[in-house]
């Protein structure tokens, strides 16, 4: 029989072992899904001859995405010289 105690190693727990990078995603995931439920109604979008009915946070969202993919289009890069 053995006399040897045996350690036993504790993981900290899910909230531990957070870093403030997932902190920051986890507030914006929380964030989104509030926007989604306040914003649910149905909004009208006319552009020329198109119209387009659609909830509202998703108009908001395409909107957004729009402008950011602008952004990256438009940025300036740069050059690498060597």
């Amino acid at each position: 029989m053995s006399t040897s105690a045996t350690k036993k190693t504790v993981k900290p727990n899910f909230l531990a072992r957070l870093t403030p990078m997932n902190w920051i995603a986890l507030v914006l995931f929380i964030l989104t899904v509030i926007f989604i439920i306040q914003n649910t109604s149905t909004v009208s979008i006319d552009l020329l001859w198109i119209s387009v009915r659609s909830p509202q946070w998703l108009t908001i969202s395409v909107i957004f995405l729009i402008g950011w993919l602008c952004g990256y289009f438009t940025r300036r890069r740069k050059n690498s010289k060597d």
